[in-house]
């Protein structure tokens, strides 16, 4: 059998060259879900908000007949599709992430912007699916293979190779910029920050930012303490800079 395919906006950074923002034909074998052939030309299920098939919105289950018309969008956010049917889940409630271990640099701007973000550099794909399914945790990934795990639900495709860039794509892509908390959560396990009293912990600081500083934040999981030193204005300042680029930024 043969249906012919439409993949609009961003969709087509998962597609070859010469079936890019083009209409093209595509055969395939016996009953297949719709979900199954948008998957098996590149495109993860989770990147894909809206189907049309012959005009009419459908779910990922509806199965492909001969001569069909397939028209597939990626998730919007400029104007409402609330009449016609979305694919996808909504939008989780709390905005939490799950990271692969290729992404550690931006699962460590995001925890600097205040995001609760799960990274390990030894998770197994199983386990990135599981933590994300169970957790109810976006999961980021440049491994589209890993977005195809059925499991998964929420999971967003990384375009950008340089972490700065990153940031500002997911910043853009999960509209983040107006709920930022920076330095609040630790770099290192994730825990959220509290305020201690710097008379209770000037023990552990040096001498020189004991004189210094004086709002102090700790680590209720690894004990670590944080005050606002010039290291701490260096990368506000960038993360500024940064979340003003992913909002304003317009990927294809």
């Amino acid at each position: 059998m043969q249906a012919r395919f439409r993949f609009y906006a961003e969709l087509n950074d998962f597609l070859p060259p010469e079936r890019r923002m083009v209409p093209f034909d595509y055969a395939f074998d016996g009953r297949q879900t719709v979900k199954h052939l948008i998957e098996s030309l590149g495109v993860p299920h989770t990147e894909v908000d809206l189907v049309l098939v012959n005009g009419r919105s459908v779910d990922f289950t509806e199965l492909v007949q001969e001569g069909d018309s397939v028209s597939v969008y990626p998730v919007f956010e400029a104007f409402d599709i609330a009449p016609v049917s979305r694919v996808r889940p909504q939008p989780l409630r709390h905005t939490k992430f799950v990271l692969d271990a290729h992404l550690g640099r931006l699962a460590a701007y995001l925890r600097m912007l205040g995001f609760d973000t799960l990274y390990r550099n030894d998770y197994t794909d199983q386990e990135l699916a599981r933590i994300s399914a169970e957790e109810h945790r976006i999961l980021l990934t440049r491994d589209r293979g890993l977005l195809k795990r059925s499991e998964v639900t929420h999971g967003y495709c990384v375009r950008e190779a340089a972490p700065r860039r990153q940031l500002a794509e997911v910043v853009r892509r999960f509209d983040l910029a107006g709920s930022t908390a920076p330095f609040m959560r630790c770099l290192v396990c994730n825990e959220p920050l509290r305020a201690v009293a710097k008379e209770d912990v000037a023990e552990r600081m040096p001498p020189v930012s004991r004189r210094h500083y004086h709002e102090l934040r700790e680590c209720p999981g690894c004990g670590r303490l944080f005050w606002n030193g010039s290291h701490y204005r260096r990368m506000l300042a960038l993360l500024e800079e940064v979340v003003r680029t992913g909002a304003n930024r317009q990927y294809r």
